[in-house]
């Protein structure tokens, strides 16, 4: 015969909800067990109640909440070894109540009965006090255990179980990365009951608030201003696809994935500029414009249907995921190295054991000379193809610069020549750079930058003193180049 655990739910308020079901099981009950006394049913009942166990001990003699809800499930399980036990929780046995949910998931496979026999949940009272209708859209989630990625702020949201200031702390923290400081929210407290409280505050107080109990839950009403939410991911795909819809930007109809190649690219170097100018704002700026036209690539996929971002997203998750074994499993690395190992070990797999391809065929050909020159280095590199040391690498570029000098010093020097021997000389250059950890595209971008600040400095002086340039000796440009050097331009 099955072991018997019967649960009961206290209801979300005072005793006048209580069901007439629950009332008799909890007053004729031989052996009753509560899950905390702190509930206001327990205090009105108590000349009626028979001798009860509480667990509110075990919340004092622990520090995480999940080891608490552990220890109630294992003392039922002893308690009913040999008696029918009574289990009573507040609000509704299976509205967010996790040691119900482990009574359930393990309670028939170490042979208990778990019966649920009702109760109210806080959820009716509090839809009756807030005068709201789920229909409308409406979620419920757990202020202990909430993460900003599942709230839907487009529904009625309430987050129960902010039982006090440390709980409502994390909350405001939470929902203020989503909405602004001043989002009117409402506190709710021992919603039905006489002792009911809704107080309005502006978010940013939610924390200040002293009634906050047991029995609070939290409020936040549906955004109805769609530009608050205009930072989420959901309101950027909503604008692209209506760029591209039938009533859209003509510009946008009209793009393909071979007109937008070029915006790309420039999109990508003005980024790249703006983290070399370390200007945040302009960075953010620029990422915008990025992700800019990654969207729309994905709106072209999704129209033609072929992909959408949703795609792009998935693949590029689990590629990460795959990709990262020491960070999603069990794969020990003991560097950067081993990291850059495991990534080309995993992409070679990936790839099948069909017909063998060039080591270098992954290189994008659309990239500037330089990095491509860099990226091919370091692919020859990897199986060997080197040089042992930098200083051969040095060697290397003198040679080719002697060949070089060599060339030009022809009384009929072959154009042809001298271009293939100057591509050498820069060839060899990317090796030097590589020794020593630096990329050529990012080495000489930071060049042509500081050239341009020192030559506008050259220019801001010429029109101090009222002259062109073409005026200025050299000597004197040389002086104000020293001299902008000297700023630290």
């Amino acid at each position: 015969m099955a072991k018997k655990i019967t649960v009961v739910g206290l209801g979300g308020s005072d005793a006048s909800h209580l069901p007439l079901g629950v009332y008799r099981k909890l007053t004729s009950a031989s052996h009753l067990y509560l899950r905390t006394k702190e509930h206001p049913v327990v205090d009105e009942l108590k000349a009626e109640l028979p001798d009860f166990r509480t667990f509110d001990h075990l919340y004092e003699e622990n520090d995480k909440f999940g080891d608490v809800y552990a220890k109630i499930e294992l003392e039922l399980y002893k308690e009913a070894e040999d008696k029918e036990i009574i289990y009573a929780v507040p609000g509704h046995p299976l509205v967010a109540e996790q040691t119900v949910q482990l009574l359930l998931q393990n309670g028939g496979q170490k042979g208990y009965e778990i019966h649920i026999a009702g109760g109210q949940s806080f959820l009716d009272a509090t839809f009756t006090a807030l005068q709201i209708d789920p229909i409308d859209g409406f979620q419920m989630v757990d202020g202990l255990t909430m993460k900003r990625e599942q709230l839907n702020f487009r529904q009625h949201l309430i987050i129960c179980q902010v039982y006090d200031q440390m709980v409502a702390s994390e909350v405001k923290l939470t929902l203020m990365e989503d909405l602004p400081d001043d989002y009117e929210v409402k506190i709710i407290t021992a919603a039905g009951s006489s002792e009911q409280k809704i107080v309005k505050v502006p978010l940013f107080e939610l924390d200040r608030v002293t009634s906050v109990n047991n029995l609070t839950s939290v409020y936040v009403p549906p955004v109805e201003d769609e530009s608050i939410l205009n930072h989420q991911f959901s309101a950027l795909r909503a604008v692209i696809a209506e760029l591209r819809g039938p009533n859209g930007c003509p510009w946008d109809l009209k793009q393909t994935h071979q007109s937008l190649k070029k915006y790309l690219i420039e999109e990508c170097y003005e980024l790249i500029e703006a983290i070399d100018e370390e200007d945040d704002e302009h960075v953010v700026e620029e990422l915008g414009d990025v992700l800019l036209q990654v969207m729309l690539h994905s709106q072209i996929g999704s129209d033609d249907g072929m992909f959408s971002v949703d795609d792009v997203i998935r693949t590029l998750t689990e590629k990460m995921i795959r990709r990262h074994p020491h960070v999603f499993s069990t794969a020990v690395v003991s560097g950067t190295d081993d990291v850059l190992s495991n990534w080309q070990e995993i992409k070679r797999a990936e790839k099948g054991s069909g017909e063998k391809e060039s080591l270098l065929k992954s290189i994008a050909g659309s990239l500037p000379a330089l990095s491509k020159a860099y990226h091919i280095q370091k692919k020859a590199a990897k199986v060997g193809f080197d040089w042992d040391h930098a200083e051969s690498a040095w060697e290397k570029v003198q040679e080719e610069m002697q060949e070089f000098k060599a060339e030009t010093a022809e009384n009929h020097a072959d154009q042809t020549k001298i271009l293939a021997e100057f591509g050498d000389i820069l060839f060899a250059l990317v090796n030097i750079g590589r020794f020593y950890g630096v990329e050529p595209e990012e080495a000489l971008s930071a060049t042509n930058h500081k050239f341009k600040r020192r030559f506008e400095y050259i220019e801001k002086k010429a029109d101090e003193l009222n002259l062109n340039l073409e005026q200025m000796s050299l000597e004197e440009m040389d002086s104000y180049w020293d001299e902008a050097k000297s700023k630290g331009l």
